[in-house]
């Protein structure tokens, strides 16, 4: 009998996605830089993952010599596509959706 009131209680409204439009140009045609994320392009595949270290947040860079992302805190090291492959950092980054626009050099990132 309590059932729906509970359900009531703790029914959680799913978040919607936030569409972010961004500009520039594909650095060498394979990455491009933002203040929240980096987009990768590969096999004519475009996605992004988050720059903020799932350790403890730290701002992550893109290492293009080594071709993989590294937090400046720990080291913690990521692929390109945000999986761990270096600790302290025991979880992937998150990773979005990228989709071009018809407008040269502009993307539109899907964050959820």
């Amino acid at each position: 009998m309590l059932w729906p009131l509970f359900r009531f209680l703790f029914h959680k409204v799913p978040r919607k996605p936030r569409i972010v439009e961004v500009s520039g140009t594909l650095q060498n045609d394979t990455v491009l830089t933002k203040q929240d994320f980096l987009i990768f392009k590969e096999h004519e595949q475009l996605w992004a993952v988050s720059r903020n270290c799932t350790h403890l947040g730290c701002r992550i860079n893109y290492i293009e010599k080594e071709n993989h992302l590294e937090c400046p805190c720990h080291q913690s090291r990521f692929s390109i596509q945000g999986k761990v492959l270096r600790g302290p950092a025991d979880k992937a980054l998150p990773r979005y959706a990228v989709e071009p626009t018809e407008s040269p050099s502009t993307y539109l990132v899907t964050i959820s």
